[in-house]
């Protein structure tokens, strides 16, 4: 919107022809989101006290989490809200990747939405059932695949890149959609699944996020694309607008969430933003980078899967909880222990993920 303004200004006056230069968009996003989090969290929070929106919390859980209860949720909205409007203001709004990466946000948000009203207002304990929950992620994820597939410009877009290797590409042909689903409902479902301490989701959502807009800003670069050897995708260069509002809204929720937290994102939060690194990191073409830096929410995931399959296989469990963090919980350690290492680990697989750039 701000760069419409700007370029027809910019036949008026040269000092608005700044606005056009990415970089300082993303800079300017992130501020916007920052600010929007700053400004607007603390009369959320109030507001979700008023009306009582405060997570419930399982009895079955880790004992420390029972004085969590009552706490506001569904904080994760705020952010929805300020990713969308700093997207709105600074982003090139012709752009077909800005509005597939909006619309996975909004509709997996809308999906979360629901099924935190359903539990923490409603009172329902069973929330969205898993089966719609399951169908709308689905239907995103497939809607969002499909329109990339067909609106692919080059077929750099739909193949497979294998990292650490100059030349290796697999092309997908229709198997790109599935792939897309995937990495998509995935991802939506890894973070989901990781928010269960404060501010534990958050700061990792953060850190990819950034190394995406990056992967972004050098595969929308034909030189850099070229110097790279990663494929140039045209247009993919305004995803870093949205990476950098995804880091000021999650670093100004951060703010309130964390330890002990004043306010948690609930599944509007986590099912939106891991949906959204899921889209990213498919019009980058970074998948298996992104499942690198992905780690800890890879880890999470694989706790559940491991500890569903010993369960019904051999009657016992691997872990003392899943997810893994509840683990290390029941083990004694604290829980600021637990989020900071946990935000260690994806510090180092966020670096590594980089030097995939060079290490080609």
């Amino acid at each position: 919107m701000l760069l419409w303004l700007a370029n027809y200004l910019a036949q008026y006056h040269q000092g608005f022809v700044v606005v056009q230069y990415l970089t300082l968009r993303a800079i300017f996003s992130v501020l916007t989101a920052l600010i929007v989090g700053f400004m607007v969290a603390p009369v959320m929070i109030q507001k979700l006290r008023e009306y009582q929106v405060g997570q419930a919390i399982r009895e079955d859980g880790p004992e420390s989490h029972l004085k969590k209860s009552g706490t506001p949720t569904m904080g994760g909205g705020l952010m929805i809200v300020a990713i969308v409007l700093s997207t709105l203001l600074w982003a090139d709004l012709t752009n077909r990747f800005v509005w597939v990466t909006m619309g996975v946000l909004v509709l997996f948000g809308a999906v979360g939405w629901i099924d935190d009203w359903r539990i923490v207002v409603e009172k329902n304990p069973r929330g969205l059932p898993a089966r719609w929950k399951y169908f709308w992620q689905s239907g995103g994820a497939f809607a969002a695949a499909l329109i990339l597939y067909f609106t692919a410009q080059s077929p750099a877009e739909t193949q497979l890149i294998v990292p650490f290797f100059k030349n290796v590409a697999i092309n997908l042909g229709f198997f790109y959609v599935i792939l897309t689903y995937f990495v998509i409902t995935g991802a939506s479902n890894a973070v989901n699944l990781t928010d269960g301490l404060d501010g534990l989701a958050i700061m990792p959502t953060v850190m990819v996020a950034g190394a995406l807009g990056v992967f972004a800003y050098v595969s929308g670069h034909v030189q850099f694309a070229e110097y790279l050897h990663i494929p140039h995708v045209a247009g993919s260069g305004e995803l870093v607008v949205i990476a950098a509002a995804i880091c000021g809204a999650g670093l100004g929720f951060l703010w309130f969430n964390a330890y002990p937290a004043q306010v948690f994102m609930g599944d509007v939060g986590s099912l939106s933003l891991g949906a959204v690194l899921g889209v990213m990191a498919v019009i980058v073409r970074q998948e298996i980078v992104f499942f690198i830096m992905s780690g800890v929410f890879v880890m999470e995931t694989l706790s559940v899967m491991i500890q569903v399959a010993s369960f019904k296989l051999r009657g016992k469990r691997v872990f003392r909880m899943a997810p893994i963090h509840h683990h290390f919980e029941l083990k004694g350690w604290p829980e600021p222990k637990i989020i900071v290492r946990f935000w260690l680990i994806t510090v180092i697989l966020v670096l590594i993920g980089l030097a995939t750039l060079k290490l080609r």
